[in-house]
């Protein structure tokens, strides 16, 4: 028989979900030592295998990348939702840009937290959106705010030429625009550099412009730095 508060006292049931091994073996171990608090029960590294697990393990906490090759953390959350899951969704990504934490939060993520943060304020934001709360790391929140206080429902203003950019181009951009040299930018984004060669290449394409510098500038503009 167990006692009302038992469930206050056991870890966590977290499911991790990212397109990459090396980063949630990474996100694992750093977890591990916070064992007490929260246990990694599955992982999947694409948007049907995280439908599955999490409809399998049925973990109290999600942590879900926001950019995946079949659809990303928005869809995921959509099918999820769609099949009644008890489970709370938290956004773990490396992107720190307006349009995906509104996104990921529209969809119903309980908050969002980027991938410099550390395995021991990763513990607590799970526990934290496990017990209720909205977790963000710092200046996501304000994003959140500005969107929402249009009114339930409200979308920002779009942006045609923006709009021609998959997710993982605006990421690679918004890299390009700070300074990022391509090693950089794969490093950071864990890719390969051919792969960055290969979105600023389709950038330029659908923005029609020549080199880099014009793509920074054209990304300052739209607020995308």
């Amino acid at each position: 028989m167990t006692n009302p508060g038992d469930d206050d006292q056991r870890p966590v049931r977290v499911f991790l979900v990212d397109d990459h091994a090396l980063f949630r073996a990474g996100v694992r171990a750093e977890l591990a030592a916070a064992a007490d608090r929260v246990e990694v029960v599955g992982e999947a590294g694409s948007v049907a295998e995280a439908v599955a697990g999490i409809g399998h393990w049925a973990p109290e906490v999600v942590l879900l990348d926001v950019h995946m090759p079949d659809g990303g953390g928005a869809e995921v959350l959509r099918r999820v939702k769609a099949g009644e899951s008890e489970a709370v969704f938290l956004a773990l990504s490396v992107s720190d840009a307006a349009e995906d934490v509104i996104a990921v939060i529209r969809a119903g993520a309980r908050g969002y937290v980027t991938k410099t943060i550390s395995g021991r304020e990763l513990a607590d934001a799970v526990v934290r959106v496990r017990g209720g709360d909205a977790v963000f790391s710092p200046r996501l929140a304000g994003f959140v705010l500005d969107a929402f206080a249009e009114g339930p429902g409200s979308t920002p203003v779009g942006d045609p030429e923006l709009d021609l950019l998959t997710p993982r181009e605006r990421d690679v951009l918004r890299l390009l625009a700070r300074g990022y040299a391509y090693k950089e930018i794969a490093s950071e984004l864990y890719i390969s550099v051919k792969t960055v060669e290969t979105h600023v290449s389709s950038v330029l394409r659908k923005t029609q412009l020549s080199n880099r510098y014009e793509l920074s500038r054209w990304a300052t503009d739209r607020r995308l730095v």
